[in-house]
């Protein structure tokens, strides 16, 4: 079982902004290293992008990459299933250490009962909006989520620009978040999140971040710096 089995709740909210760096942009020849790396430096999450090659135009990684990285980090493991359907793996990635698990809607016909599934195995659940998903979809259903993910780009790549349009969406979504008393919920961006536009997504609401490149830039030893930039504080003066 995963080494959190309350779903890694215990450090959800360790730190005001939570930031969860995309393994995406990582040296895939070194992934331990890498996550050993960014947990050093500071990383709240080590977000992980799961892709098919059908419901997005890319192919990832599966289950057994997960179950390779936990042993390297006890930070919670943040799975965005860009796969479709997903129902039939909810089990094999929260086996393989998965402590979230988000979903889009568009990748299974019941979303409600996804979330229910995901929040049996013990992890937490998350549903992803992609930048034409309505945050209507999930209104009805707040009791039933811990995350909301907001993509900021098109899912499928990294390195894409951010899309400002998405801003409105993550202040809609606070704003239903807070009227169904739901003031714990937790909003993440994915997408173009650089220290500038980092800076945005927080004043609409958002409270986690996923960074790719704005990371992994400039290797292992400006991963603390990276961090705390998006974090929106200043970095640590340099050693004389």
């Amino acid at each position: 079982m995963p080494s959190h089995p309350d779903g890694g709740y215990r450090i959800l909210m360790s730190a005001p902004v939570i930031i969860a760096p995309s393994i995406l942009a990582s040296d895939f020849a070194r992934l331990g290293e890498e996550a050993r790396a960014v947990a050093a430096a500071g990383a709240d999450w080590l977000h992980i992008d799961v892709m098919d090659g059908h419901f997005v135009p890319n192919i990832t990684i599966g289950p057994d990459v997960v179950k390779a990285l936990r042993p390297h980090v006890d930070i919670p493991f943040d799975v965005h299933l860009m796969i479709a359907p997903a129902d039939p793996y909810l089990e094999a990635f929260r086996e393989a250490g998965a402590d979230l698990i988000s979903v889009h809607p568009e990748a299974g016909p019941h979303l409600n009962r996804t979330l229910q599934r995901i929040r049996a195995l013990g992890a937490k659940a998350g549903v992803v909006f992609n930048p034409s998903t309505q945050p209507d979809i999930i209104q009805y259903m707040m009791d039933d989520v811990d995350l909301l993910l907001v993509m900021s780009i098109n899912p499928g790549f990294g390195g894409q620009s951010f899309m400002h349009s998405q801003l409105k969406k993550i202040e809609r979504l606070r704003a239903m978040a807070d009227a169904a008393g739901r003031t714990d919920m937790l909003i993440e961006v994915d997408g173009g999140v650089n220290a500038d536009t980092a800076r945005l997504c927080i004043e609409a609401g958002a409270n986690a971040l996923v960074a790719g490149t704005a990371v992994f830039k400039g290797g292992p030893v400006a991963y603390a710096d990276n961090i705390t930039r998006l974090r929106g504080e200043r970095a640590a003066p340099a050693a004389l």
